[in-house]
């Protein structure tokens, strides 16, 4: 489903060169600025290292910003903890990106634009970009009966209905299945955050004036529209995949259970890696399964602990209260550490997969 260019917001049409200047002041103050021309030393200058300050989450002021706009909303703690880590990487990213610029190895901008679409795709992903009819996909979070909230694909819903009462699959089969149908509606909607990132973005270009910025806007867009191929195709690999196993039930030589790591795994087999390769990367994806599987212990674990915290702050008794928020804290460290580190190893998974493809392309 395109998204609908009416609702493309003003600030998709700026040029992309000035939405990172001009985010925190939408976020809110800022601290006043140096007022150095474009050639003083201060602008030339290696910034130093940002430190973080006493109860803040991130070293950049932006996304310190950004974190607390979402606490505002009262996301889910399990929510809040994939936001933490998107915004950990997003921000390491950037760090990197300063330390380049610096040494004038982003002359014509591509990185830059690339963080710029990147930062979109999280404010989009989590509702932070001011849409009312955003909205955020999570299967980690708990309810009743998770399988009552639909999979919005009258196609899914059929899939599904028809491997549940087909008998063949067991309980704890048709668990994994249903992880496997949630992974696959995150994909869709992943797919159209991009899409929607993506049409603000070239609407944005449309308005950029400037020669100059005609090579970094082609090689810019070209890559999205790389990302949007690539990430159709999944989609599409990742249906039939789900038709297949609805109708036959799931083998008794299934190689992996993590719907993200079925993924790559069938991505790394169809890519330009030699036997050698192959196997170290399976070798990698087993490991990279177990770290996805704690982490998805501990979100649950959270959710758990933030009900119980609610159910004791009703009662009142402060001694009870303060135990379980402590216990509350340490699950949110540890389950946004966790967060982090499982995004991370994707990243770079993908990131050697998609190089394996192009390459052979």
């Amino acid at each position: 489903m395109a998204p609908r260019r009416e609702r493309v917001s003003s600030l998709g049409r700026l040029p992309l060169s000035l939405l990172l200047l001009l985010l925190p002041l939408l976020l809110g103050p800022r601290p006043a600025a140096s007022h150095g021309g474009k050639y003083s030393r201060e602008k030339n200058e290696p910034e130093p290292t940002a430190k973080r300050e006493a109860g803040e989450e991130f070293r950049m002021e932006k996304l310190n910003q950004l974190w607390e706009k979402a606490r505002r909303l009262h996301l889910s703690p399990v929510k809040l903890a994939e936001l933490h880590a998107d915004l950990k990487i997003q921000e390491r990213d950037e760090l990197n990106w300063k330390k380049l610029k610096v040494e004038g190895l982003d002359e014509d901008g591509e990185k830059e634009a690339k963080l710029t679409h990147n930062l979109n795709v999280i404010l989009a992903r989590y509702g932070l970009d001011g849409r009312k009819d955003a909205q955020v996909v999570h299967s980690n979070s708990l309810s009743d009966d998770p399988q009552d909230d639909g999979l919005g694909d009258p196609r899914l819903e059929k899939l599904w209905h028809k491997a549940k009462t087909s008998g063949k699959f067991s309980s704890e089969e048709l668990d994994k299945l249903w992880r496997e149908f949630l992974h696959h509606k995150e994909k869709v909607h992943e797919y159209n955050v991009l899409l929607e990132t993506l049409s603000r973005a070239e609407e944005g270009y449309e308005n950029v004036i400037s020669p100059d910025l005609s090579h970094t806007k082609n090689d810019a867009l070209y890559s999205k529209h790389g990302e949007l191929k690539d990430q159709l195709r999944s989609i599409n690999q990742g249906l039939d995949r789900l038709r297949k196993v609805s109708h036959q039930g799931y083998g008794p030589t299934a190689e992996f259970e993590e719907p993200r790591v079925i993924d790559l795994w069938d991505l790394a087999q169809s890519a330009n890696f030699t036997e050698k390769e192959l196997e170290s990367f399976r070798e990698e994806l087993k490991h990279f399964e177990a770290k996805i599987e704690k982490h998805n212990h501990y979100q649950k674990q959270l959710e758990i602990s933030h009900q119980k915290l609610k159910h004791v702050e009703g009662l009142g008794d402060q001694e009870h209260i303060s135990r379980n928020r402590e216990k509350y804290m340490l699950l949110e460290e540890r389950t946004k550490e966790l967060g982090y580190k499982v995004k991370k190893h994707l990243q770079d998974l993908s990131s050697r997969v998609s190089r394996a493809r192009h390459n052979e392309l």
